[in-house]
């Protein structure tokens, strides 16, 4: 069965960094494309950043500049660097995979998902 696991969240200050990080593990194809969502108490889920198989990136307009996806395909690794958090940036991050399999179908896999906290 096809794990996908996020890490690396935390209590961080205003202004400060994190790093997570999202690996599947698992899988008998190949991935399609990885992304990071949020939720925030009492709102829905939200796209943060997605890289697709050929590297091509977007982000939500609310974290360009502050955030970066990048992947390590060796690893089967997916990364958010997130600068600049800010109080807004506060949720659960989850990581989800599209991944393609060996019969041709294409599956979506969730993360449990890393509590991110940006407060004094």
């Amino acid at each position: 069965q096809v794990q996908v696991v996020e890490s690396g969240g935390g209590l961080v200050q205003p202004g400060g960094s994190l790093r997570l990080s999202c690996t599947i593990s698992g899988n008998s194809g190949s991935i399609h494309a990885m992304g990071w969502y949020r939720q925030a108490p009492g709102k829905q889920r939200e796209l943060v950043a997605a890289i697709s198989s050929g590297g091509s990136t977007n982000y939500a307009d609310s974290v360009k500049g502050r955030f970066t996806i990048s992947r390590d395909s060796a690893k089967n690794t997916v990364y958010l660097q997130m600068n600049s958090l800010a109080p807004a940036d506060t949720a659960v991050y989850y990581c989800n995979a599209k991944v393609i399999l060996s019969d041709a179908t294409v599956n979506g896999y969730w993360g449990q998902g890393t509590q991110v906290t940006v407060s004094l």
